[in-house]
């Protein structure tokens, strides 16, 4: 992901980010893994060690979902 994309979507992310006096996690290297899964089709246990333990990964796309970022980013992206 270039520094350009990633400055778009870490508003978002940070906008729907709770404090919860945890260490923050490398949001932008947990959405490449979550674009790599969108890209691939592959099952979240396949998803390589550079981006993080696959169920991290996945435990953050489910808060984002949750959250209603995805729909945030595409509302966005459409204006």
């Amino acid at each position: 992901m270039s520094d350009e994309e990633w400055a778009f979507f870490e508003r978002f992310i940070l906008s729907v980010r709770a404090p919860n006096g945890r260490k923050p996690t490398n949001h932008r290297r947990v959405l490449d893994g979550v674009f790599w899964i969108a890209r691939t089709g592959a099952p979240w246990r396949d998803l390589p060690e550079e981006f993080g333990k696959w169920s991290s990964v996945y435990r953050q796309f489910r808060r984002w979902t949750l959250a209603g970022l995805w729909e945030q980013i595409l509302e966005a992206l459409t204006e």
